[in-house]
């Protein structure tokens, strides 16, 4: 007999396309996809079934459906996604707990794969070079998503005292990109001009769509258990960046980041997240040793060809007439 994998968040396109691949895999019997809204793409011989994690009812589908494998893809990047920032809090940390205590009472259920982020390192200029699985950040992050999940890798060390017998593999992976993926990433490099702070020029790693469902598939299938960091090979800076997929850049006083945040949507020249610009500044890198050795992946992308298949591939420059650079930077008078 195959595996039984349970999937959370397949309306979403990891989720999906993770759930499609699944399905797809000779060591997987049947795959069940779960979510609180239909997906709006294809999830392949997966069966949908239409459950909120944050309801017991999960519970009820683990059992009933002798799930041995559980990958949560449920934790949302933005708040517009769940349609605001208490509601994304909810989905991710009250969601996270409700699956876990499902999981906890499942006595088939032998493998826990969680999907985490690189950004629960935090940013900071007394960042090492890379940051491996053991290390702490030395400035942890105190809001939105990486907040969130840092949240919830504290639930999965608790699920994983609780039930020692379940294998459990944590991944925290770079910035996910890919063609259909809006992400605070995206919205950066899909300005019509990308504001970099001045002074500064942090590090970035990319992780290509395609490889972040390949590592997540491979996780779901094999032995390896702990936290693994997953990134495309290669670091570029944000300027590097900006030129690797055609964007001008603007410079701007860290200090004004949120007048460049309000003057950018004002203008119609795109949207970030303000929360970002620490890690715009500092910038951060993953040591991916653990996932060459540990899981026996190998990213196809590396972290250059992704940002030019991805955004180089979406000009948006010049601006709109009329519009004036100084507008970045709002009316400051």
């Amino acid at each position: 007999m195959g595996k039984v994998v349970l999937v959370t968040g397949v309306s979403r396109l990891v989720g999906g396309l993770t759930a499609r691949a699944l399905s797809e895999h000779a060591d997987v019997d049947r795959v069940i996809g779960v979510d609180s809204v239909p997906p709006p793409h294809s999830i392949g011989s997966a069966r949908f079934v239409r459950a909120d994690i944050r309801n017991p009812i999960i519970g009820k589908v683990i059992r009933q459906e002798q799930v041995d494998t559980v990958v949560h893809l449920g934790v949302i990047t933005t708040p517009r996604q769940a349609g605001g920032r208490t509601a994304q809090k909810e989905i991710n940390v009250i969601g996270t707990m409700q699956l876990l205590a499902a999981c906890q009472k499942a006595e088939s259920l032998n493998r826990l794969v969680v999907k985490s982020t690189g950004a629960v390192y935090g940013a900071s200029p007394r960042d090492p070079a890379m940051f491996t699985e053991d290390m702490t950040p030395r400035r942890a992050p105190t809001a939105g998503f990486p907040r969130d999940s840092v949240e919830v890798e504290n639930y999965v060390r608790g699920f994983a005292r609780r039930r020692p017998d379940v294998d459990i593999t944590l991944l925290r992976m770079a910035n996910i990109a890919g063609p259909g993926m809006r992400t605070p990433l995206s919205d950066y490099f899909r300005m019509r001009a990308m504001p970099v702070p001045m002074g500064y020029d942090g590090r970035i790693q990319v992780l290509h769509l395609d490889d972040a469902v390949r590592s997540l598939v491979t996780s779901a299938t094999s032995e390896a258990t702990g936290i693994i960091n997953i990134a495309g090979d290669g670091i570029v800076t944000v300027r590097q960046a900006a030129r690797l997929a055609g964007r001008p850049t603007v410079p701007f006083v860290p200090v004004l980041a949120g007048a460049v945040t309000s003057g950018a949507r004002a203008a119609r020249l795109g949207a970030f997240d303000s929360s970002q610009w620490q890690w715009l500044c500092y910038g951060r890198a993953l040591d991916t040793t653990r996932m060459r050795e540990l899981l026996g992946f190998t990213p196809d992308h590396t972290t250059r060809d992704t940002i030019r298949e991805v955004f180089g591939a979406d000009p948006v420059w010049p601006p709109s007439p009329g519009v004036a650079i100084s507008s970045l930077i709002g009316d400051r008078s």
